[in-house]
C-alpha cells in the first residue's frame, strides 16, 4: 500500500511539473491566437487602435509641451538678476568695495558694476534725448550693480530673500527684482499641468470604455462558441485569456501609434521653433519623448487595454451558459 501511495505522489508531482511547463506555452498560443483574431477583423481592430492612439497622443503631447516649457523656465530662472541702485553720495571706491563684499556672498554667482557715467551714456543712446541731456548740471543717474544669483538662489522665494539681504548694505539706496512675470509663468505652467492631468484622466477613462465595448462585441459574436467550450469543460479563466490578450494587443499598438503621432508632431514643430529661437538668439531645442517615457506610455496603454478587457470578460463571459438559447 505504501508503494501505491508513493506512486500516486510521484504521479501528482509529475502532473504538476508538466502543467507548470506547459502553462507558458498555452499562454503564448492564446496570445498569438488573439492576435490572429484581431487580424481577422481588420476594420474593427484598426479603428480601435487609432482611437486608442489618438486618445493617448493628446495627453502625451500636452506632457511634451509642459516638459519643454519647464526647460525654458529653468533657463530664464538661471538668468534672473537683481538690480541694486546705489546712493548718489557713493563714490567709486566705496562702490568697488561693495562689489567685493557682495562677490563673497555664497548666494551670488556674479556682480557687474555700472558706473553713473556709463549709465548716463547708455541712457543717451537708448532714450533719444542725447542733446537735451547735455544741458544737465550734474548726472542724475546713480551707479548700479547687477547681481546674478546662483542657480540655487534664482527661484522666486530665495531671490527675494537675497534681495532683502542686499538692501541692508549701507551703500544701497534701492533694490529691484521683477519676479511678477516669473510668478505668472509658474502659475500658468502649474495650470497647464493640472489641465494635462484632468484631460489625461478623462481620455484614459474613454480608452477603458472603448476597449471594453470592443471586447464585449467580440464576446457576443463568439457567444455560441463560448457556450460549447463551457459544455466540454473549459473554465472561465481559460475562455477569458484570449480576450485579455486582445486588450493587451490593443494597448501595445495604440501606445506605439500615440508615440509615433507625438514624434511626428514634434518633428513638424521643430522647424518653426528653430526659426523663432534664431530670432531671439537662443539655443533652445525641442525635446521629444525619452526612451523611458515611451516605454511608460506603451506600458500605460497596455494597462488600460487590460483594464477595459477585464471589465468586459468578467461581466459577460459568466452570463453565457451552455443551455442558453
Amino acid at each position: 500500500m505504501s508503494n501505491s501511495l508513493h506512486s500516486s505522489g510521484l504521479a501528482q508531482r509529475d502532473n504538476l511539473i508538466r502543467r507548470l511547463l506547459t502553462l507558458p506555452i498555452r499562454h503564448l498560443q492564446q496570445a498569438v491566437g488573439s492576435l490572429g483574431g484581431l487580424w481577422r477583423t481588420p476594420f474593427t481592430s484598426v479603428m480601435t487602435v487609432f482611437v486608442l492612439g489618438i486618445s493617448l497622443a493628446l495627453p502625451a503631447t500636452l506632457h511634451l509641451f509642459v516638459k519643454n516649457a519647464q526647460q525654458v523656465s529653468e533657463q530664464w530662472d538661471s538668468a534672473s538678476q537683481i538690480t541694486l541702485f546705489l546712493k548718489l553720495s557713493t563714490n567709486k571706491k566705496s562702490a568697488q568695495n561693495l562689489v567685493k563684499r557682495i562677490s563673497l556672498y555664497t548666494e551670488v554667482d556674479e556682480v557687474h558694476y555700472i558706473s553713473a557715467e556709463q549709465a548716463l551714456k547708455e541712457f543717451k543712446l537708448l532714450s533719444g534725448f542725447g542733446q537735451s541731456l547735455e544741458y544737465l548740471d550734474k548726472n542724475p543717474l546713480p551707479a548700479t550693480l547687477l547681481v546674478t544669483p546662483t542657480k540655487r538662489f534664482s527661484q522666486a522665494q530665495a531671490a527675494n530673500e537675497l534681495l532683502a539681504k542686499l538692501k541692508k548694505e549701507r551703500e544701497v539706496e534701492q533694490g529691484k527684482l521683477d519676479l511678477e512675470w516669473l510668478t505668472r509663468l509658474e502659475a500658468i505652467a502649474q495650470l497647464i499641468e493640472n489641465i494635462v492631468i484632468g484631460v489625461a484622466l478623462l481620455l484614459c477613462l474613454s480608452v477603458v470604455l472603448i476597449v471594453g465595448n470592443t471586447i464585449r462585441l467580440a464576446i457576443l459574436n463568439q457567444k455560441d462558441a463560448i457556450a460549447i467550450m463551457k459544455l466540454v469543460g473549459a473554465t472561465d479563466s481559460f475562455i477569458q485569456r484570449p480576450f485579455l490578450y486582445s486588450g493587451m494587443w490593443y494597448g501595445i499598438f495604440g501606445g506605439i501609434l500615440s508615440w509615433l503621432a507625438v514624434t511626428l508632431l514634434a518633428l513638424y514643430l521643430t522647424g518653426a521653433i528653430s526659426q523663432l529661437t534664431d530670432l531671439y538668439q537662443s539655443n533652445f531645442k525641442l525635446q521629444g519623448l525619452a526612451i523611458s517615457e515611451v516605454l511608460l506610455l506603451i506600458s500605460f496603454a497596455v494597462l488600460l487595454g487590460l483594464a477595459g478587457s477585464y471589465m468586459s470578460v468578467r461581466k459577460h463571459i459568466r452570463t453565457i451558459e451552455p443551455n442558453a438559447d
